[in-house]
């Protein structure tokens, strides 16, 4: 598992993301916290570095922690999925709006 960004304020994490290689096949970007303002930048770089060394291997993306994500943030999502079909991990109706969103976006 790699930490890829991590942001703090008083103690409590407002964004971690993270990718975990499952080697091979598979990859998994997991998000968590709040995905907003200047918080975006940090998911679109961890993206960008994710996309050149993604190969052939199948991106799944955990946003089972999120607990917020900005227009911004979301269209990242929408990006990641319409170039790599990636596979969202959603469970609150939150989560699944945002991950139905971005297939939506495509």
């Amino acid at each position: 598992m790699l930490l890829v960004g991590r942001a703090e304020l008083r103690g409590k994490i407002k964004l971690r993301i993270t990718i975990q290689d499952e080697a091979p096949k598979s990859i998994t970007l997991k998000i968590e916290g709040r995905v907003t303002g200047p918080k975006v930048p940090e998911l679109n770089r961890a993206w960008q570095d994710l996309a050149t060394s993604l190969g052939s291997r199948k991106l799944s993306v955990d946003l089972r922690g999120v607990t917020f994500i900005d227009t911004a943030g979301r269209n990242i999502l929408a990006e990641i999925h319409s170039k790599t079909n990636a596979d969202f991990l959603a469970d609150t109706p939150m989560t699944k709006y945002f991950a139905d969103e971005a297939k939506r976006s495509t």
